[in-house]
């Protein structure tokens, strides 16, 4: 069976052909053809353990198919998003920088020849160098870091600095640093928040390459992807255009089918009942035409989940009074690091609120004080005494019992109920069979998620917090736990960057920023031009974080931005040596890559721009060291109050 390097220089596409994968006892790909054609943008979907990494691993040469051939052109470059990092003590934006092999092999020649004294193999070193991108390798990396969120401080911070999240996106930036033909990417948007998943996307809509997408965010495929292949008992299925375009033509196909039909009906209750609650309110008349249009757009979708293995539903949930959760003058944050000040606020029975905001502006916080995980640090935060809460976050993930199984998990919150009856329940989250009493240890990211979930909606919650609850699911459940969402009658706080989730489940947002939580007056269109039209305003207004001591907000953000403008001269001084150090710099190795300059070796302006060279980068390392302390003295003077 021919792998990559036996194809035919005529062919220039990826092309596979009645192939078979079968990494266990099982195949998860049975006599599955498709093609993919150079510059194509596809997005790889199916069900958890539905083959797709798998197929990744083939197009990367890690196995062979077990069955049928594969091609893709010889010539091209690969870049993937790699799962586990091993240099902890590399630098990040080194160890991004080393996702362009090219690049670091024509610095490598460089050093080499400088070691020696033929002119004109230095001449060739540099000459590489330049076509490689070397004289601007530490700026494209910045901007890749910066898009991903890392602050500028911290790019010359150790890898082993980074948790688990950052690491990973220390992962996707190296990926995207590295020039390549074919980009293949797995669950790019885990991790993510919003505004970087919104940088992704335009990331991606301009890579000239050919992209092999793996997401399970519908939003995010229909920004990005062309085309779609969807792994479906064991075969691929190739649809044009996004998510989207593809839901339609599947549901389409489906439509007839009765099962399909039922449960499209029972889906479209779901939605009316969350209509007409909303149209009976006066104040909620923008979100009751949301409603009916998702309403309108799910009488034709909900075919294409009708063979969904998950089914579920939340319980009419306990009374609760208004207000259910009152803050007063509330402040978050963590020891002596104050994340939100003085926020007051209250919600009421039945509310629906998405929490939009920065990387780091507090969005986990308020939901942890919420749940009763953080105490304030000051003010008053007020639980109405029949409030039962669902708290859904990433770390409930890690404290699962591994010995345990679904059944086992369930049983402790219902002792006295049958075990028919957990099988049941459970099995609306696809935990059947073995699966419902086999220990979790071996399970999937996915597969615990559901788990937390199930658990969650077992003891019928009045008031849901979701902290990115989306993570690892894939479409199906997602679309799941979208239907659900909207029959349940309890108030709802949810943080996501599945937009389509919270455009789906939420009547209205509240934006964090700058130390506050105030309402948000727009949809997530507004926000998504909140987020790029952001960094003009922050420039002109830097954001300080810390808390007030006294006055209100525009006195205390005028006395911050006092406090800090020398600190933002010197940095902007430095930023502007820096960049004109660079420009000199990289004018004289333009020169010394110049072949006539060595025909006389050791001649006196070969001598004088080597001097230079050496001159100017000892002056950049030490204009760079000036900055990175200055920027963090910065960054510390906006975190910190000021008086």
């Amino acid at each position: 069976m021919p792998g990559p390097n036996a194809i035919n220089a005529r062919f220039f596409m990826i092309q596979l052909s009645d192939i078979t994968l079968r990494p266990g006892t099982e195949a998860v790909l049975e006599h599955a053809s498709a093609t993919i054609f150079p510059g194509h943008k596809v997005g790889l979907i199916g069900a958890n353990g539905s083959g797709k990494t798998t197929l990744f691993r083939l197009l990367l040469g890690s196995i062979e198919p077990d069955a049928g051939d594969w091609s893709l052109p010889a010539d091209w470059t690969l870049a993937h998003m790699a799962q586990e990092i091993d240099e902890l003590d590399r630098p990040a934006i080194d160890f991004v920088i080393d996702g362009d092999e090219r690049l670091r092999a024509a610095e490598r020649g460089v050093a080499a020849a400088e070691s020696g004294s033929d002119g004109h193999t230095i001449a060739e070193a540099h000459a590489a160098l330049a076509d490689a991108g070397g004289y601007d390798a530490h700026a494209r990396a910045g901007a890749l870091l910066n898009g991903l969120g890392f602050a500028a401080p911290t790019h010359r911070h150790p890898v082993a600095a980074f948790s688990g999240g950052w690491r990973i996106r220390l992962n996707l930036a190296r990926a995207l640093m590295a020039p390549s033909d074919l980009l293949l990417l797995d669950e790019p948007t885990n991790h993510l928040d919003m505004e970087t998943v919104v940088w992704l996307e335009d990331w991606l809509r301009q890579y000239d390459g050919t992209l092999l997408l793996i997401s399970h965010d519908r939003d995010f495929l229909d920004q990005v992807v062309d085309s779609v292949l969807h792994i479906e008992q064991r075969r691929l299925n190739s649809y044009s255009g996004g998510y989207s375009s593809f839901e339609r033509q599947r549901a389409e196909r489906l439509s007839g089918q009765q099962a399909a039909y039922a449960k499209q009906q029972r889906e479209i209750a779901h939605i009316r009942k969350f209509v007409d609650r909303f149209r009976a309110k006066a104040t909620k008349a923008r979100a009751a035409q949301s409603r009916i249009k998702a309403l309108e757009r799910m009488e034709v979708l909900a075919p294409a989940h009708a063979d969904s293995p998950f089914d579920f539903s939340f319980a009419t949930p306990p009374p609760a009074t208004h207000p259910m959760v009152h803050l007063d003058h509330v402040s978050l944050g963590y020891g002596s690091a104050r994340v939100l000040d003085r926020v007051s606020l209250s919600l009421a029975p039945g509310d629906r609120i998405g929490l939009l905001g920065l990387n780091g502006a507090g969005k986990s916080t308020l939901v942890r004080a919420l749940a009763g995980e953080l105490a304030p640090q000051a003010g008053t935060l007020t639980v109405n005494p029949k409030l039962q809460v669902g708290y859904f976050a990433q770390h409930q993930l890690e404290q699962l019992d591994p010995s345990a199984s679904p059944v086992t998990h369930l049983a402790r919150l219902a002792p006295t109920r049958p075990e028919q009856a957990l099988r049941d329940f459970l099995g609306g989250f696809d935990f059947r069979g073995d699966m419902a009493t086999s220990p979790i240890s071996h399970f999937s990211g996915g597969e615990k998620a559901r788990l937390v979930l199930a658990l969650l909606v077992w003891q019928e919650p009045n008031l849901l917090l979701l902290d990115e609850p989306s993570n690892h699911l894939d479409l199906d459940m997602r679309h799941a736990l979208t239907v659900a969402l909207q029959g349940f009658e309890g108030a709802v706080i949810t943080v996501s960057h599945d937009r389509h989730l919270l455009a789906n489940t939420v009547e209205s947002y509240w934006l964090i920023h700058d130390g506050e939580v105030s309402p948000f007056a727009g949809d997530l269109e507004d926000y998504r031009r909140w987020l790029r039209e952001r960094p003009a305003e922050a420039t002109a207004e830097p954001a300080a974080n810390g808390p007030s001591r006294s006055g209100g907000g525009k006195a205390r953000r005028r006395r911050e931005r006092a406090a800090i403008k020398p600190l933002q001269n010197r940095v902007e001084r430095l930023t502007r040596a820096i960049d004109e150090t660079s420009r000199q710099l990289a004018g004289i190795e333009h020169s010394l890559a110049d072949p006539e300059l060595y025909a006389e070796p050791g001649g006196p302006e070969l001598d004088r721009l080597l001097t230079e060279a050496r001159d100017h980068k000892k002056r950049l390392s030490e204009l760079e060291e000036d900055w990175l302390e200055a920027e963090s003295a910065l960054e510390q003077a906006q975190r910190q109050p000021q008086a």
